[in-house]
């Protein structure tokens, strides 16, 4: 018979090695799920980050211009400007039209003002200060980005049908399309524009006794019968016409503005604008100037209508810009006809367009 103590001991021995197994087992279980649990919890909390990290990009993603914006300002380096002592400047409000977004915007700043996105250029290097009313556009914002940031240079988008408060010394009320496919596009802003634009810059005028000079055009005269025409030449119009709601409106504008110089004393010039050519034309302008260049980049043949034998003059940008500046600085309060006295016909213009892009024309065949 077999003592029973020393297989006892054996059973205990190998219960406590079934039991430190079981424990080991238990252990590594427990290690392998508390590490699981790490692994998944790590897992959610690096998604988790990446989904803050995400809601934080689209955030901060709308700032970024605007800090570029604002590292510009610091490190840009702006044309040199004339200095102006504190009495000599004027706060001037300059208000254009944005080629496709057909509103208006103004811009403010001590320089003195000039024409549409050109025009800064000239009126910055006077130092006065220039609030320009624009039309919300990218396009048209690049024409004047190298002023931005400048202490004496402020953007505002704003329609200039609806009133608009501000302080300034001087207005150049130049918001209007100018080109026939443009205006031509929606006659009715169009007329609102020239019409209650105006308006709300006499206005404005009235209440802060500042001068507006009115950019007016030539074709307040129409279809004219006398050449060349002089201020003091009624016209020959078709209020009916295509182009009525432009022409039409231009002369409502003038109209209104003298009758608030006569009833309300406000100061008025008004510049009755002709042809003009220059840097930063709108390619789709519709005018031939624009119209030629771009055919001859093309490697198109020129459009002619006619003969060719037509005439026109064109004036560049810069000498308008001079011309509407003296204007305003004037006392000259009758209207004013600001172009170029020297004609050439169609003809001639396209064959000195063609002859000076063609080399360039014919890389684009």
């Amino acid at each position: 018979m077999v003592s029973k103590g020393p297989l006892l001991r054996l059973l205990t021995a190998i219960n406590r090695r079934r039991m430190k197994l079981l424990m080991g087992l238990a252990f590594i279980a427990y290690v392998a799920s508390v590490w699981g649990n790490f692994v998944n919890m790590r897992s959610l909390q690096e998604n988790g980050e990446q989904k803050v990290e995400s809601k934080i990009e689209e955030a901060v993603a709308p700032l970024r211009e605007k800090i570029k914006d604002l590292e510009k300002s610091f490190t840009q380096k702006y044309p040199p400007v004339k200095f102006l002592s504190e009495k000599d400047r004027k706060r001037i409000l300059l208000g254009v039209y944005c080629f496709n977004c057909g509103l208006q915007v103004f811009g403010i700043q001590v320089f003195s003002a000039g024409l549409g996105m050109n025009d800064f250029d000239i009126c910055v290097l006077r130092r006065d200060e220039i609030t320009k009313e624009k039309v919300g556009q990218k396009d048209e914002k690049r024409n004047v980005e190298h002023w931005i940031g400048h202490e004496n240079f402020e953007l505002i988008n704003h329609d200039v049908v609806e009133p608009l408060y501000i302080e300034v010394d001087q207005i150049y009320h130049l918001a209007s399309p100018a080109s026939p496919p443009n205006y031509m596009y929606n006659p009715i802003k169009t007329l609102k524009t020239n019409t209650i634009g105006t308006l709300n810059m006499l206005g404005l005028a009235k209440r802060v006794g500042a001068r507006l000079l009115l950019a007016s055009t030539s074709e307040v005269y129409g279809d004219p019968e006398v050449h060349p025409q002089n201020e003091d030449y009624w016209g020959h119009v078709n209020p009916i016409g295509p182009r009525a709601c432009y022409d039409e409106g231009k002369r409502v504008a003038e109209t209104m503005c003298y009758a608030y110089m006569k009833q309300e004393g406000v100061e008025v010039r008004v510049a009755r604008i002709f042809n003009t050519f220059g840097p930063r034309m709108h390619m789709n302008d519709g005018r031939v100037v624009s119209n030629f260049i771009l055919q001859a980049l093309q490697g198109e043949p020129l459009t002619v209508y006619g003969p060719g034998t037509q005439t026109r003059a064109f004036q560049y940008v810069s000498d308008l810009v001079n011309g509407l500046v003296a204007l305003m600085n004037s006392n000259v309060s009758s209207p004013v006809n600001l172009g170029n006295p020297e004609e050439h016909t169609i003809l001639e213009f396209a064959q000195l367009i063609k002859k000076l892009v063609g080399p360039i024309g014919r890389r684009f065949e």
